[in-house]
């Protein structure tokens, strides 16, 4: 398909999201430490789960990365046990504050300024964090225009004829880091609303076409993509601010 053509639909497409939905307002959290946190917390499970995990840190006192770091693992396990596989996250936040401290002086804001490849190739290093957790952290804590993949992308765009269902993460971000602007808002309010219509309309099984705010862009609601990206479960856009 011809690049311009790509780049209306994918804009149109955008516009026709935004006007049934509205802006969604992510990602929830009080600093870029607490969105680092929450994109670990949240591969594999939903986001109410995460809430009562950072919950449960925060009445231990601040989120820092210096307190994270004091706490024993099986203390930190134990704090995080509402996000699921929790023993495993929390060796992963181990390893993403190990990061931290050695690179930035534990320093979330030192992070922000770092260059975005460079910020990006390093977040990959880190043990348990692959391309969505890196990107969620790129764009949501440091503001980064980088585009969020997850399985609901291949989902409705292999739906709507833009992707195949072969295409790997890095295939599917360059299409729109490649046709749309590079914008951090735009990128992050895209994804959102993905993320929305794909729990509320586009759906694994049994898809609700009618009525979908995509209807009238070409499609084949019996085609069933396969999600080959994992989907990391994010808010619905209905928490506080």
């Amino acid at each position: 398909m011809p690049s311009d053509i790509i780049r209306k639909q994918l804009m149109a497409m955008y516009h026709a999201l935004f006007s049934t939905y509205g802006p969604q307002r992510w990602w929830p959290g009080e600093s870029p430490f607490e969105m680092m946190v929450g994109a670990v917390l949240t591969q594999n499970t939903a986001w109410g789960n995460v809430e009562k995990a950072i919950a449960n840190l925060k009445r231990e006192g601040p989120l820092t990365v210096a307190r994270l770091r004091r706490l024993a693992p099986r203390k930190l396990a134990s704090l995080i046990r509402p996000s699921g596989y929790y023993n495993v996250k929390a060796k992963r936040l181990v390893h993403l504050t190990d990061f931290l401290a050695a690179r930035y002086g534990g320093s979330p804001a030192r992070m922000l300024h770092e260059h975005p490849a460079k910020l990006r190739k390093g977040l990959l290093s880190v043990n348990g964090i692959g391309p969505e957790t890196a990107d969620a952290i790129m764009l949501y804590a440091a503001g980064h225009p980088v585009f969020v993949v997850d399985a609901y992308t291949s989902r409705i765009f292999g739906r709507h004829g833009l992707l195949t269902g072969e295409e790997g993460y890095h295939d599917i971000q360059r299409m729109f880091l490649e046709n749309l602007p590079g914008d951090s808002r735009l990128f992050n309010e895209y994804h959102a609303l993905i993320v929305r219509l794909a729990k509320e309309q586009c759906r694994k099984s049994l898809p609700r076409c009618s009525g979908c705010p995509l209807e009238p862009f070409p499609h084949d609601a019996r085609e069933k993509t396969p999600a080959k990206i994992k989907t990391l479960k994010r808010p619905t856009g209905s928490h506080k601010g």
